[in-house]
């Protein structure tokens, strides 16, 4: 290895009372017993240096993939290349995960193994769109990793105006919270997705996330075009022996304080025997009473998905969260899991012939209008989709009571058909 760069301004970084991410470069830089791997991390160190001192960055993009695949990978061409070569190609590759990120210890070793094999040694657990992140690696070396690992069952994930890499949480596998099978939704919408994952063709990034209950554990309600939300309709199961375990270990003031005051829609009470009463009707599936007295209280037997569209992080129109596009979907059966499938096929669909370039779904139903959106995939307006109530008391009533007969008849539908 070429000398160790000075990095005075990074060494700063290691002083404070939280680990530093550059001390685990510079254990691959001084430790490693692969040389690459060494010159690798001391070009990372001399550049990210130069990088301070200067107030600038120095990656560029370019193109760079595995055979047969548009994407996946994001390409890193070092712009002070000649002054630091050890790392003048630094790509980043994406890989997807299990679902539920289920991970034996012998698969991470594998994946561990080729990386030091082919790349830099760094990876990241998890990216923000769900991949693994294997940080650092040449050109030609990016098809030698992709081999390897594929050998063994691991695909790349998403990277350009494509469908990216899905996520899910742990769900029913672990967590007595949850509504749904979020693996196999999870497996259903990327398996049948998979060409539009690794071939760029949209109009910008659509990403699926897979919550088993109204807690999100995945956020996806905020960071994803098409989330799939575990619920119930029936009513909270309540055990409330349980409940009074709870008043005699916290108190009833604790209660009161911690549970009952804190209902977003008052819709939970304490009765003078230590039980507790809900109005179902009135429960919005906050889930802070159920993550509180997690023993006494649980979701209901009538379980299912609410699916909600548009949600993304910061760009052109500010954050949007999703819209309620099915506020209630069984999956009981194989067909339900295709109805759903079927469902976001519409929605790409009608979104890939409409959406103008680098347009998330969500930016282009705030600008064509949910209405023309919901008519173009085929689906019927429902008082669940509301944003937020009009501001105006002002209301047309013509055609009020046709709407009202819809409504209902619909409602009477979906009741004999569950």
């Amino acid at each position: 290895m070429a000398d160790k760069y000075t990095t005075p301004m990074l060494d700063e970084l290691e002083s404070g009372p939280w680990p530093s991410f550059i001390t685990g470069i510079k254990r691959l830089r001084d430790d490693h017993p692969d040389s690459r791997i060494n010159g690798l991390a001391n070009g990372l160190m001399g550049q990210l240096e130069h990088s301070y001192e200067t107030r600038k960055g120095y990656w560029k993009g370019g193109t760079v993939s595995v055979f047969g695949y548009g994407g996946g990978i994001i390409p890193r061409f070092s712009e002070v290349g000649s002054h630091f070569p050890e790392s003048k190609e630094f790509h980043t590759i994406r890989v997807q995960p299990a679902p539920g990120n289920y991970y034996t210890t012998d698969m991470l070793r594998k994946l561990a193994d080729s990386w030091e094999k082919w790349g830099s040694g760094l990876q990241t657990f998890h990216g923000q769109t769900g991949s693994i992140m294997f940080i650092g690696t040449t050109t030609e070396n990016t098809q030698n990793f992709f081999d390897d690992i594929n050998e063994y069952g691991w695909d790349l994930g998403g990277a350009g105006p494509c469908v990216r890499t899905g996520m899910s949480c742990v769900g029913s596998a672990r967590c007595e919270m949850s509504c749904a099978n979020e693996q196999k939704i999870h497996r259903m919408l990327v398996n049948n997705f998979t060409d539009d994952l690794h071939r760029p063709a949209l109009p910008y990034k659509f990403k699926f996330k897979v919550s088993g209950c109204p807690n999100d554990c995945q956020n996806s309600i905020e960071r994803s075009d098409f989330a799939v939300i575990g619920t119930w309709r029936d009513e909270m199961k309540i055990d409330q022996d349980e409940v009074k375990n709870y008043v005699e270990a916290k108190g009833r003031q604790y209660l009161v304080d911690n549970v009952i005051t804190r209902c977003p829609t008052n819709a939970i009470s304490l009765k003078e025997d230590d039980t507790i009463d809900v109005i179902d009707g009135d429960c919005v599936r906050c889930m802070h009473c159920l993550n509180v007295m997690c023993k006494a209280l649980s979701p209901g037997d009538d379980k299912g998905v609410t699916i909600l569209i548009g949600g993304k992080r910061t760009l052109k129109i500010g954050d949007l969260m999703g819209t309620v596009l099915v506020p209630f979907m069984k999956l009981d059966s194989h067909e339900d899991y295709e109805a759903m499938v079927e469902l976001a096929e519409n929605i790409i669909d009608f979104w890939a012939e409409n959406g103008l370039e680098h347009e998330r779904c969500g930016e282009m139903i705030e600008r064509i209008g949910l209405v023309n959106f919901l008519e173009g995939i085929e689906i019927d307006i429902d008082p669940n989709m509301v944003n937020h109530p009009r501001e105006c008391s002002y209301v047309r009533m013509d055609g009020w009571d046709e709407e009202a007969e819809k409504w209902f008849k619909r409602k009477a539908e979906m009741a004999a058909t569950n």
